[in-house]
């Protein structure tokens, strides 16, 4: 960006610190809030930003992101590969545009995950046709080929936490060779996350644990990478005394059953929590998965009346159901922040988390703002979900003083903050862009 284009013009109003407002490409392969935790970071991200003064344009593969007012989205369309009802299909030959179109279809075909590469490789198509229209070029965690491409303005990219490490878990549940083999194939694009990753100017991550898991995992210099915390939307997270606790209800949110989510032993935990309290019963936010450990797990226990699915519901019945639960539990192996910690507890709702990754970060000091708990081990949870179910004082401690720990360090409002120095210290960066120069025709027709 040349000296020129960063003054402001006299009638353009000032950003929230005071400079001018910035003109932000946020990026992300796949958005949709429901999703996962990236969506979640798109919305809430974008909307902070506009409110600070600055422009924000998602550009967004599918499932497409949910935005707030403010925030404009282009659709930048994969072939949707992992749709539902029909996921893993075979496009039929008119959805075919290009090259890149082959590509995702290929790498499914062998077993890989394609999405990552080949949303950089639109990306990168799409911005060099808009050279000049953005400041920044935010990437949410695609850390695909395509990015390491001149995209016309300076890069910054969020890392939540590297997916090495849903790989290793992977692995290490994977039962026989067979499935090994599989995990392998569908993580391969790790491998050019890695490579990527090394080569990024500025990386912000979401927790002291996740940056420490960038550098031993992915290899970058640890003067590129910078945490800004992530937080919860506290205005529509928030107590709400008119809302009755539902006896027995403990609330967690899993958006796959997949070994880094722990599901399995949260389940495990509720069959023994229902010796001592018959009414305990557990509410999933995600989606029912038919097979697999955690369809396993309920049946073995018998738990098919006590344990309940929900998907597909408005934040306004999401924050209900989490307001009506006596306990919110995160019973992740790991997590790279935890939203739905951070969430939980900016409702009041008293916690009960694992140790894993950088949960204790968002969590606090166990017996203070919740009761912590090792990673995988059942009974500790069990031990803890009963322990909160039977003592109402407890509860009511730990979600005053857990509310408290969110307003105190983790909003929306304070991570847009964060984001927008580093987008700036990211543009004062950049070194500055040489003209064009123009070819002997082109000179021939202008003088």
């Amino acid at each position: 960006m040349t000296a020129e284009a960063m003054v402001a013009s006299p009638s353009e109003a000032l950003a929230a610190d005071g400079e001018r407002p910035l003109r932000i490409a946020l990026l992300t392969y796949k958005g949709n809030p429901f999703c996962g935790g990236q969506g979640v970071y798109v919305r809430h991200l974008s909307r902070e930003l506009v409110k600070l003064g600055h422009t924000v344009e998602v550009i967004g593969a599918q499932p497409y992101p949910v935005l707030d007012e403010g925030a404009t989205l282009t659709e930048l369309p994969s072939l949707d590969l992992y749709r539902q009802p029909d996921p893993f299909r075979t496009p039929g030959r008119g959805e075919y545009r290009d090259w890149i179109d082959l590509l995702e279809v290929g790498t499914m075909w062998t077993g890989g995950f394609p999405e990552p590469l080949t949303f950089s490789l639109r990306a990168r198509r799409h911005l060099a046709a808009r050279a000049g229209e953005f400041d920044v070029v935010h990437d949410n965690q695609t850390l695909g080929y395509g990015l390491l491409a001149d995209l016309g303005a300076p890069l910054v990219t969020t890392i939540h936490h590297p997916i090495t490490v849903d790989r290793r878990l992977d692995l290490a549940a994977a039962k026989d060779r067979k499935r090994r083999v599989s995990v392998r194939r569908w993580y391969a694009f790790t491998r050019m996350q890695k490579r990527v990753a090394r080569r990024l100017p500025s990386v912000l991550t979401v927790s002291g644990s996740s940056r420490q898991e960038i550098i031993d995992d992915l290899g970058v210099a640890d003067d590129r990478i910078h945490v800004v915390h992530i937080g919860a939307d506290t205005d529509l997270w928030s107590p709400d005394p008119s809302v009755a606790e539902t006896p027995g209800r403990i609330v967690t949110t899993s958006s796959a059953d997949v070994p880094l989510k722990g599901l399995v032993h949260l389940v495990e935990a509720l069959a023994k929590v229902r010796t001592e309290h018959p009414d305990a019963h557990l509410v999933v936010v995600g989606k029912r998965a038919e097979r697999g450990p955690v369809a396993k797990a309920i049946e073995q226990y018998g738990l098919q009346d006590a344990v309940r699915f929900v998907k597909g519901v408005t934040d306004a019945e999401l924050v209900d159901l989490v307001r009506g639960a006596q306990v919110a539990c995160v019973p992740s192996l790991y997590e790279g922040f935890s939203l739905p910690a951070a969430e939980a507890m900016a409702t009041g709702t008293p916690l009960v988390a694992t140790t894993g990754g950088a949960i204790p970060e968002v969590t606090g000091t166990d017996g203070e703002t919740c009761l912590a708990v090792p990673p995988g081990d059942a009974d500790a949870l069990a031990h803890a979900l009963g322990r909160l179910l039977g003592d109402p004082a407890l509860r009511a401690r730990l979600g005053t003083a857990g509310r408290d720990r969110v307003l105190a360090n983790f909003t929306w409002a304070r991570a847009a903050e964060g984001t927008v120095a580093r987008y700036r210290a990211a543009i004062a960066a950049q070194p500055p862009r040489k003209p064009a120069r123009k070819s002997a025709r082109t000179s021939a027709r202008t003088s």
